[in-house]
C-alpha cells in the first residue's frame, strides 16, 4: 500500500514537528521509493561495488538529520534526496576512481530522444553528468536542477515542476533545453 502525496506531505510535517510515530510510517512509505530509485541509477550500466540497498540506506540516513528542513510537499522531498543520491553516488565513483584509476564507472545515456536510461548511444560516465550538472547550472540553474530532479530523483516533469515552483510548460522548456545543451555537451558540435 502506498500513501498518497498528501500523506507522506502529513507525515513529514509530523516527523518534523517531533512525532514519534511519524518517522516509522515515513520511513515504510519513503524507503521503498529511495530503493526503487537508487536500483534505477545503479543499473544504468557498469558494474559498482555499491548496492542499490547501500545507496538507499545511506540517502535515508543523509535525510533523517535533516528534521529541521521545511519540506513542503513530497515532491520536495524528493528533490532533496535526489540530490543526496547525486552526491553519494558521485562520491562513491570519486572513491573508487581514486583507488583504481580507470576503474568501473556507472554509465548514464542520453538517448536520441532526450531520456536518459539504457545503453544504446551516446555514453557519458556519471562523474561526467555531474561535472556538467556544474556547468548546466552556471547557465541555468533550474534547467540543471530539472535534470537532477528526473534522473537522480526519479521525478516525472509534472513533479518536477512543482519541486521547483514553474508551471508545466516552463518545465518543459527547461527539459528541452537541459536535454539538448547535454546532447551537444556529450557528442560535440552539429557538423557543419
Amino acid at each position: 500500500m502506498t500513501a498518497s502525496p498528501q500523506d507522506i506531505t502529513g507525515l513529514l510535517s509530523d516527523w518534523r514537528d517531533g512525532d514519534p510515530n511519524a518517522e516509522t510510517l515515513l520511513l515504510e512509505q519513503v524507503y521503498p521509493v529511495l530503493r526503487r530509485l537508487a536500483q534505477q541509477r545503479l543499473s544504468a550500466g557498469g558494474r559498482v561495488t555499491l548496492s542499490a540497498t547501500e545507496l538507499a540506506n545511506e540517502a535515508y540516513f543523509k535525510l533523517v538529520p535533516q528534521r529541521g528542513v521545511p519540506f513542503h510537499n513530497r515532491s520536495h522531498f524528493y528533490a532533496i534526496a535526489a540530490h543526496v543520491m547525486r552526491r553519494l553516488l558521485v562520491d562513491h565513483l570519486r572513491e573508487r576512481n581514486a583507488l583504481k584509476r580507470g576503474g568501473d564507472v556507472v554509465q548514464v545515456t542520453l538517448r536520441a530522444d532526450g531520456e536518459m536510461g539504457g545503453a544504446q548511444s551516446d555514453m557519458a560516465d556519471a562523474l561526467d553528468l555531474d561535472r556538467l550538472l556544474f556547468r548546466l547550472e552556471r547557465i541555468n540553474a533550474r534547467a540543471a536542477k530539472g535534470v537532477e530532479l528526473r534522473y537522480f530523483g526519479g521525478l516525472t516533469l509534472e513533479e518536477t515542476a512543482e519541486a521547483i515552483g514553474v508551471s508545466l510548460p516552463t518545465a518543459k522548456r527547461d527539459w528541452q533545453f537541459a536535454r539538448a545543451w547535454l546532447y551537444e555537451q556529450l557528442t560535440g558540435p552539429p557538423a557543419a
